[in-house]
């Protein structure tokens, strides 16, 4: 099925595609980011080439780059409630 919209597959691939943009721009190389960051080299490397990453390696990786800050205003609630509740609400 095609979509425009975003799928958490599509994300986690952008976010790791960013990332990975992100590293070489500082010139690390994964095991050099992966030990200051404290996340084991397979987990990065599958995070590069999958999007596939625990959340708290995900963190780590932010913090040590300096984008933990990105992260704030995930899940904030949104002055617009009616949106969320037809999301939930049970008469689709």
């Amino acid at each position: 099925m095609y979509t425009i919209s975003s799928t958490p597959d599509s994300v986690c691939k952008e976010l790791a595609k960013r990332h990975k943009a992100l590293r070489k721009q500082l010139k690390l190389t994964q095991a050099e980011l992966a030990d200051r960051a404290g996340v084991s080299l397979g987990s990065l490397k599958r995070f590069e080439t999958t999007g596939q990453i625990s959340l708290e390696s995900l963190l780590k990786l932010a913090n040590l780059l300096n984008r933990l800050s990105d992260f704030d205003t995930i899940f904030t609630p949104r002055e617009d409630k009616k949106e969320l509740e037809r999301l939930f609400s049970t008469k689709h």
